[in-house]
């Protein structure tokens, strides 16, 4: 049985405009369903991520995953990945490079939470966002909340790179 709720706007349109670059992943095409090992019933391990064309001074990314379409007035974050250095272009499945850290997801744990919508509700949408930023040092450490990044990164994004996976569990 569906929810019978409206599908929430994509939350990085109602951002200020900045650059943006292509993520792609050898796991979906942008807007086509994830299977399931990047789902909490499969492996629950984020997909593979690559990026490239992003701008020249980038020092460092935030990478994370967001579901907007979770049956929360905030959306649920599953994962927020913190000082990937400049130089990186790709991580592969479970991959944190030297000098990155995640912080807590909204399942309250570090690293990435896979997929679990409720059953039976529409296609939700997992955003893996890239964001180059002109700092290799937001002054955070792993206990600071997906929002507080998102709000301190702010002010030090050059541009921005997002990949959207679907996943949906029958009812």
């Amino acid at each position: 049985m569906s929810l019978e709720r409206p599908v929430a706007p994509d939350p990085y349109s109602l951002l200020p405009a900045t650059g943006s670059f292509p993520v792609s992943s050898s796991s979906f095409a942008d807007g086509e369903a994830m299977d399931e090992r990047h789902a909490q019933t499969g492996e629950n391990v984020a997909p593979d991520l690559r990026w490239e064309g992003v701008p020249e001074g980038t020092r460092s990314f935030v990478v994370s995953c967001f579901d907007p379409d979770a049956p929360t007035p905030s959306g649920f974050w599953h994962w927020v990945l913190v000082g990937v250095p400049g130089d990186v272009r790709s991580l592969e499945p479970g991959e944190v490079p030297p000098g990155a850290f995640s912080v807590r997801n909204d399942a309250g744990t570090e690293g990435f939470v896979g997929a679990a919508p409720p059953p039976g509700d529409h296609p939700h949408r997992y955003l893996f966002a890239v964001t180059a930023l002109d700092t290799d040092d937001l002054g955070l450490d792993a206990s600071a909340s997906p929002a507080v990044v998102h709000f301190t990164m702010l002010p030090h994004i050059l541009a921005r790179g997002v990949l959207t996976g679907t996943y949906q569990i029958p009812a």
